[in-house]
């Protein structure tokens, strides 16, 4: 029985992909499916401040989760709209406090995110004040989430090119989204949890992508003790894994992963010779991997 999901892809949405005629390697003709990809300007009361490239879906989520990993919405902020135009491609959120991140604006730095993801420099003050919980991860969990989410139908089956990213509580996904930029995903994510009230102490977050700086960064401000990725890490990502204490895991394949921050949350429950090896993931319609 599939897993029921909170929130999930609708790789069905006829909005989120399209199909492409083109040739295959013969020069056969071939019909393929791509995914949408549209520009949304986030307004934070009367104030631009960013356009981002997305898939057009969940744009109240993107927005306030984006306002949230950036620290421009405070914990004691209280939003009291959020408004979306499709025409223009243009959100804004709305707050009972009077907004002005015209300095800070001036201070964003480019990041690694597909997409042109941003960070802006005093977010890392916050990020040193985090004290993440101190939680747990068993390996039993581990292995029921990374079976679950690999067969979960989704944009990446359908079309490829985009990234996934899943809130999980102990060896259930609660929350699955996806993107043309890990960033995005992650902040959509963000997004609801917030609106939601979701308590991040005893959650792990999953993603598809490079365990880079900012996906460790996102994590770390969303108060998400648990990163896993079935991708590689960068160097800076794992060096601020272990400055904010997080646990940090990737390379989570089948029975195998490797842990380079934050071990001491991991329970060995279970024996990975009992496990069998990850079989190939489900068919892409012949598409290469976007990993």
């Amino acid at each position: 029985m599939p897993h029921e999901y909170l929130l999930k892809p609708d790789p069905h949405d006829a909005r989120l992909s399209t199909s492409v005629t083109g040739i295959d390697h013969t020069g056969k003709p071939v019909d393929t499916r791509v995914v949408t990809e549209k520009a949304l300007t986030l307004y934070l009361n009367s104030q631009e401040v960013v356009t981002m490239m997305t898939i057009g879906d969940h744009p109240d989520l993107l927005a306030v989760g984006y306002l949230k990993n950036q620290n421009m919405l405070k914990p004691d902020d209280v939003i009291t709209g959020i408004d979306y135009d499709d025409d223009l491609e243009v959100v804004v959120v709305r707050t009972e406090r009077e907004t002005n991140y015209e300095e800070k604006l001036k201070k964003k730095v480019r990041t690694s995110g597909c997409a042109q993801g941003t960070i802006f420099g005093d977010v890392m003050e916050s990020f040193d004040t985090i004290d993440l919980p101190k939680a747990e991860l068993k390996t039993s969990w581990l292995y029921s989430l990374t079976k679950a989410i690999n067969t979960t139908p989704s944009l990446y089956l359908e079309a490829g090119a985009i990234h996934g990213c899943v809130l999980c509580e102990q060896d259930k996904p609660l929350a699955y989204m996806e993107d043309v930029g890990r960033h995005n995903a992650v902040d959509k994510i963000a997004g609801w949890m917030t609106l939601n009230d979701i308590i991040a102490d005893d959650k792990s977050f999953y993603t598809t992508g490079r365990l880079t700086s900012e996906m460790v960064i996102k994590t770390v401000m969303m108060g998400i003790p648990i990163l896993v990725s079935r991708s590689g890490f960068t160097a800076w990502g794992v060096e601020l894994a272990q400055r904010a204490g997080l646990t940090l895991i990737g390379r989570a394949r089948g029975k195998r992963f490797v842990a380079l921050s934050g071990s001491e949350r991991i329970v060995f429950d279970m024996n990975p010779d009992d496990m069998d090896d990850e079989p190939k993931r489900a068919s892409r319609k012949g598409r290469e991997g976007d990993e």
